[in-house]
């Protein structure tokens, strides 16, 4: 229910007290680009920094190249012990935010049985993390301010704890959907905050792979939370959703908080102890604080931007690009399709809906590490249109097969044309619609609105992942060849729109991106 390929770096001279930087115009790794799909649905002032947009601050005439970043980042005294210990320690938000998404697909036959609950009652309960989560989304920049990155994971923790509690003693549907929305806004404020933690953390040349893991942890989360379901009662697997948050907030008790944040709130005595905890006791750190200090202040006099302020001509097409994606990427189906997916396969006669369900969360896994590899190798546009004509196809078949088991036509052949088009679907939607949406925003906007920009792409993300996960259940009771038919016709918009309107950004600066949207 996780930004920029032309990152702007510096490469650090560590063999001299001078910070000796340069500005690198592209990223090489693309596993970063698919890791920060879920912080960018609340892009607040911390967003440039987890895009790794700063810049750059010469004190000398001496420039490194920037192939040798990765060689001279780490010295014999410097240690990555703590950097990875922290980021385990975070990407346990990131496999509880998958947790509950994944949660309502192999549970929903049991809930309705055992609660007897209607249609549109569970249909509620599904949809309703997404409201929670929009609002955390939405408020998680300011939260992660005001009360450091730390403070806001163990509050993201509570909310989800409370809320898995809830789901669990639940006997009817109110305490049933508070629980779902408590859960939702906490994976809200773990959506953005997790990903920001783990950047500010990271030294430049590990920050692609570390931020990485917080993808694939969403994805694993899900789908255990799948793989779990077909095998324990509904309650129990509420209570497997408390574990990470456990572990979590013990473990935020040996890591140390975003020395990027403390620098931001001025506490200088703990910016440079975190830091050096970071990095090592023996390492020298002066010129990556002399870096992060210079950028905070930066950072903290750019002009602040109103979400109106982007409806003007000069952001207006910027906008349209970014809003139009995420209209497409919720309206694709793939919240209906993800929350319901036993659903679907049982509607369809499939003997043993756990099959589906199992399969389904077994490719999201590889497939999310295929898109991640393509995502600079064969360019934005054509990946989003491959994509958008997969998930055509995948709702394609899965409507042909609602429509032959309507009419009595082929029947032993159901199932299989039902699972193979689900599959074929979100296999699709993981390589390209997925990710590709969140990194093309973040490149079509300047640095200065990225802020407001992200508050209004995850308003529209959010709202139309309500929309599709509640209306879902209402329209497969009314014409499941007709839900997905729907979905296979936003699929075809959706090539239409990317071939008409949508730039390709691969391997450009943020100032080429600009000029191609402006003229």
């Amino acid at each position: 229910m996780h930004i920029n390929t032309t990152q702007n770096h510096f490469s650090l001279n560590t063999k001299s007290p001078s910070c000796v930087l340069e500005k690198r115009k592209k990223q090489k790794n693309p596993f970063c680009l698919i890791s920060l799909i879920f912080a960018r649905m609340a892009i607040g002032e911390c967003k440039d920094i987890e895009n790794g947009l700063e810049k750059p601050f010469l004190e000398n005439d001496k420039i490194i190249d920037c192939e040798d970043e990765e060689a001279i980042s780490y010295k014999e005294d410097g240690s990555i012990g703590m950097v990875l210990l922290s980021t385990c320690v975070a990407v346990c938000g990131s496999f509880e935010f998958g947790s509950c998404v994944g949660y309502s697909a192999p549970t929903q036959s049991e809930i309705r049985n055992d609660l007897n609950l209607t249609l549109a009652e569970y249909s509620m309960f599904g949809s309703i993390i997404t409201i929670g989560a929009m609002i955390g989304a939405i408020t998680s920049g300011r939260i992660a301010d005001f009360i450091g990155r730390k403070g806001a994971m163990r509050m993201s923790a509570v909310f989800c704890i409370t809320g898995w509690l809830a789901v669990y003693f639940s006997m009817g549907t109110l305490v049933l959907d508070m629980g779902r929305f408590l859960t939702g806004f906490g994976i809200g404020i773990f959506s953005y905050v997790v990903p920001v933690f783990i950047a500010e953390i990271a030294p430049k040349n590990l920050r692609g792979g570390l931020t990485t893991i917080n993808q694939l942890m969403i994805v694993c989360g899900s789908s255990v939370a799948y793989l779990l379901g077909t095998v324990i009662t509904w309650r129990n697997l509420a209570l497997t959703g408390i574990l990470p948050c456990t572990f979590l907030l013990v473990g935020l008790f040996f890591i140390p908080e975003s020395p990027r944040w403390l620098a931001k709130v001025g506490l200088e005595k703990e910016f440079e102890v975190a830091l050096r905890k970071l990095r090592g006791k023996n390492a020298d750190v002066s010129c990556e604080a002399a870096e992060i200090q210079a950028y905070v202040d930066t950072l903290q006099s750019l002009p602040k931007t109103r979400i109106l302020d982007l409806f003007g001509s000069k952001y207006i097409r910027s906008v349209i690009i970014g809003v139009g994606l995420m209209v497409f990427q919720q309206f694709i189906g793939i919240n209906g399709v993800g929350f319901y997916a036993s659903q679907t396969f049982e509607s369809a006669g499939l003997s043993d809906s756990n099959i589906g369900t199992i399969a389904y969360a077994v490719v999201q896994v590889p497939i999310t590490i295929v898109g991640a590899f393509l995502m600079d190798r064969s360019g934005r546009r054509p990946l989003l249109m491959v994509s958008a004509t997969g998930t055509f196809v995948g709702c394609f078949l899965t409507g042909a097969s609602f429509y032959l088991k309507g009419n009595g036509i082929l029947l032993e052949w159901i199932p299989i044309l039902a699972v193979s088009g689900v599959l074929l679907y979100i296999s699709a939607f993981s390589i390209g619609m997925g990710a590709v949406p969140w990194v093309i925003m973040s490149e079509i906007f300047p640095i200065h609105v990225k802020s407001a920009a992200g508050s209004l792409v995850v308003l529209v993300n959010w709202l139309g992942a309500w929309a599709v996960s509640y209306t879902f259940s209402f329209l497969m009771a009314w014409t499941a060849t007709g839900t997905f038919m729907l979905y296979a016709g936003f699929s075809v918009l959706t090539v239409l729109f990317v071939a008409k309107v949508v730039p390709e950004t691969k391997g450009k600066t943020l100032e080429e991106i600009q000029a191609i949207i402006n003229s």
